[in-house]
C-alpha cells in the first residue's frame, strides 16, 4: 500500500504540509474527532494559551493515533481550527514543533471560526490517518 504526496513544482514546498494526498484503493482510514486542550480529567489545559492547548490537543491527538496503532507519519490530513482572534503562528508552530523535520506531511488546513463548543477552547484539531 502506497499513500503519494503531491507537491507539484511551481507551488509553495513546504516541509510542514503538503498539497494533495492520494490513498491507495482499500486503505484503512482512522477519521479523529476535534481534539481540544483538555485533559483526561475534561480540565482546559492552558487557559488562555492557544499555544500550550495546541499542545495539548496535539498530544490528545497522538494517544488517538496510538489507540489504532498509528503514527504522526500516517496522517493523510489535519484541520486546524482556531478562534478568529488567536494568533495564527501560535498554533501553527506548535503544529511544526510536533512535526519536526518528518518527511511526506499531511495537508493542512487552518480555519478562523467565531467560537468553538466551549468559550474557553482556542484550538481544535482534527486529523485523517491512513492506518498502516
Amino acid at each position: 500500500m502506497s499513500i503519494e504526496h503531491l507537491n507539484p513544482a511551481g507551488m509553495y514546498q513546504s516541509p510542514v504540509f503538503s498539497q494533495g494526498i492520494i490513498l491507495p484503493a482499500g486503505a484503512r482510514t482512522l477519521l479523529i474527532g476535534g481534539q481540544n486542550g483538555v485533559n483526561a480529567r475534561g480540565e482546559i489545559v492552558g487557559k488562555g494559551d492557544v499555544a500550550r492547548q495546541t499542545e495539548q490537543a496535539l498530544s490528545n491527538l497522538q494517544m488517538v493515533l496510538a489507540a489504532a496503532g498509528a503514527r504522526l507519519e500516517d496522517l493523510v490530513k489535519v484541520t486546524i481550527i482556531m478562534q478568529q482572534d488567536i494568533d495564527l503562528n501560535a498554533a501553527f508552530g506548535a503544529w511544526i514543533a510536533v512535526w519536526g523535520t518528518k518527511g511526506n506531511p499531511p495537508t493542512v488546513t487552518a480555519l478562523r471560526v467565531v467560537g468553538l463548543a466551549n468559550p474557553d477552547f482556542l484550538i481544535e484539531i482534527e486529523a485523517q490517518a491512513v492506518l498502516p
